[in-house]
């Protein structure tokens, strides 16, 4: 058999050196050898198929008639600037509910009240360290996306490995912030993740999407579709959820909207709506669930404000 060079492999794809060594290490360029540390490709190996590339995807089922969600944004939006002390007494509801949702729905045993006492500081009996880091962990992570928003910093892998790298953090520091290096399965769902090889293609195919394909949907879709297309990929070994409704929030945030908390009672209909998204492509149900709650938040922040 004869072999070329990841050069000439790369000047032969049209793509970077760095990429067709990437390929190689990841198993995709069949009959690639490595000697030392450079690499070899056969003559006639095929150029891998590249998920940044290909055909815009068919969502199905993103209208939805957003009219009364943007006409209780610009209510909320007359209030504006709220009290520091309105301000701070929203956002300690906020951090505590989404906090004991978002962990709850993950298996976390803490109850609404316990996360709050462990938020301020206190160690709760009975209850594992984990359950305690997990906590604590997503205060930080919510802080931080936040700050992202506050920043005006555009999404990326980097910030979205960082949100990861918090939630993760003390508990499995192996795996924080870094995508997983072997297949998994989701228990109770259709949909099977891809590849662990594919994630790096996949993952920079999502902010390519994000950044120019969804740019004229309404915030709430592009919000939603965040959700579901990264946990689709569940690029992450642990921490998906968790880190996807960040994201979810992050997006909602960053355009004006109210924050939304998916609430644990309703995981059952939660995961269904994602699960027909990602077998699919029809995202009406799951963009119906979340226009729902962010109506749902509105009316709340109102209620409070008049």
């Amino acid at each position: 058999m004869k072999y070329i060079s990841v050069k000439e492999a790369s000047e032969k794809w049209n793509i970077s050196d760095r990429r067709v060594r990437v390929l190689c290490n990841e198993g995709r360029i069949e009959g690639a050898v490595k000697i030392g540390r450079n690499w070899s490709v056969p003559t006639d190996a095929i150029k891998p198929v590249d998920a940044r590339e290909g055909i815009r995807k068919k969502y199905i089922g993103l209208e939805y008639d957003y009219s009364y969600i943007d006409s209780l944004k610009a209510a909320i939006d007359r209030h504006r600037p709220f009290s520091k002390t309105l301000a701070d007494s929203l956002h300690e509801k906020l951090v505590v509910e989404w906090t004991y949702n978002s962990n709850a729905i993950e298996g976390n045993t803490l109850t609404l009240s316990e996360t709050k006492v462990v938020l301020e500081g206190i160690t709760i009996g009975g209850k594992s360290m984990v359950e305690h880091l997990e906590t604590i962990n997503h205060r930080e992570a919510i802080l931080f996306v936040e700050d992202l928003v506050s920043n005006k910093e555009a999404l990326s892998e980097w910030n979205i490995k960082n949100i990861h790298a918090l939630i993760l953090k003390k508990i499995d520091d192996q795996n924080a912030g870094k995508y997983r290096t072997e297949n998994v399965v989701i228990s109770g769902a259709k949909h099977i993740p891809p590849k662990h090889y594919e994630i790096f293609d996949l993952m920079q195919k999502l902010i390519s999407e994000y950044k120019n394909d969804w740019l004229d949907y309404h915030p709430v879709v592009r919000a939603t579709l965040l959700h579901g297309e990264f946990v689709k990929i569940h690029p992450f070994i642990d921490g998906n959820g968790r880190t996807s409704r960040l994201l979810l929030n992050f997006e909602l945030i960053k355009s004006g909207y109210t924050p939304i908390i998916i609430k644990n009672e309703n995981r059952a209909k939660y995961y269904d709506v994602i699960d027909l998204a990602h077998t699919t492509m029809n995202y009406r149900p799951f963009v119906e669930f979340i226009s729902e709650l962010v109506v749902e938040s509105e009316r709340l922040w109102l209620s409070v404000l008049d």
